[in-house]
């Protein structure tokens, strides 16, 4: 009997399903904010809608135990394969003291847990870049056998930080995996308007080290890409450039209005690659998942996503004489 594609990957019946699961756990918390958002519960949402399996497929293929990862704000699927549950994505999102990010001073999208090695982002795009390369840095320093990764947009891929990130990595040779998560839009921006090339990945020639296109909608082909580059980045061989491409399926936050710049139609094609339908169709084929299995998942999906916003909307929020910790020096 032949193998299946995952098995040829290395990867068992039960890893492809927890990929699945945490795929459907990013939509439904996702699809869960922004009915909160549009009923007047939460100030804003910055979707991951249509990125999951880009983000999911490259967070399994990396080393949960020891790597950093440096996400930018669309990467919920990232954060929760590192480790970050629904209850503190749903406190991040009703800005609640308990929310681990930030105790409610940040923005949903913002994400950063020191146990679980998620390197906190900042607002201005792709500042995220030249960090992840420090970290690599600072592990080799210290002899520690780590890979960063580290994810942005593909309007990111024009900013300096990239640049300089890039060209500082490929130099020293350092492990970092450079993925950028091309969904056709900077904001408004389409791709055909952003870059001279034709693709991110052709700018890794730049800086040294080899650059790869792959298909983000299909999470065994990013696990793939990212799995062969973490191996080089431990081999000490150096950086690697992964362009994902993929479709933003929301607007560009619960603020933006996508009418003005994409027509409906292409957004509704789009759906037709959705990858929550596309690799439950997989696991489906593949004799790994069926309609019962299916829908136990979704029910236990939906249980953690309507206990975290449960939790979340009856925590407090932080104490107004709080407003200044970690933003001055204490003298304890």
């Amino acid at each position: 009997m032949a193998e299946k594609r995952h098995e040829q990957l290395g990867l068992t019946n039960e890893n492809v399903l927890e990929m699945y699961e945490t795929m459907l756990l990013a939509r439904r918390l996702d699809e869960r904010q922004w009915l909160l958002n549009r009923s007047g519960k939460i100030p804003f949402v910055i979707s991951c809608q249509g990125q999951e399996a880009a983000q999911i497929g490259a967070a399994f293929a990396l080393d949960r135990s020891k790597d950093y990862v440096l996400p930018y704000y669309r990467d919920l699927g990232v954060v929760l394969t590192f480790g970050m549950t629904a209850k503190e994505i749903m406190l991040s999102a009703f800005a609640k003291a308990e929310d681990p990010n930030s105790g409610g001073r940040q923005m949903p999208g913002h994400f950063g847990q020191k146990k679980n090695r998620i390197v906190t982002g900042s607002s201005p795009v792709t500042t995220q870049v030249p960090h992840a390369v420090g970290v690599a840095l600072a592990g080799r320093m210290e002899g520690k056998d780590l890979v960063t990764f580290v994810t942005f947009g593909e309007g990111s891929s024009n900013q300096g930080d990239f640049h300089e990130g890039a060209n500082f990595a490929g130099v020293h040779k350092l492990p970092v995996i450079f993925m950028c998560e091309n969904n056709k839009y900077a904001i408004s921006v389409p791709i055909e308007k952003q870059l001279a090339c034709e693709k991110v990945s052709d700018r890794a020639i730049g800086y040294g080290m080899p650059g790869v296109t792959v298909d983000g909608n299909d999470p065994l082909e990013v696990y793939a890409a990212v799995k062969e580059a973490a191996d080089r980045g431990r081999r000490g061989e150096g950086p690697s450039l992964i362009e994902t491409i993929s479709y933003r399926l929301t607007p560009h936050s619960s603020d933006d209005d996508d009418r003005s710049y994409r027509a409906p139609e292409e957004v509704k094609d789009a759906k037709t690659k959705d990858p929550i339908i596309t690799f439950g169709a997989y696991l489906k084929e593949n004799g790994v998942m069926d309609d019962e299995l299916e829908k136990q998942i979704n029910d236990r999906v939906m249980g953690l996503v309507n206990e975290a916003t449960e939790y979340a909307e009856n925590a407090p929020y932080a104490e107004a004489e709080q407003a200044l910790k970690y933003v001055y020096a204490e003298n304890e």
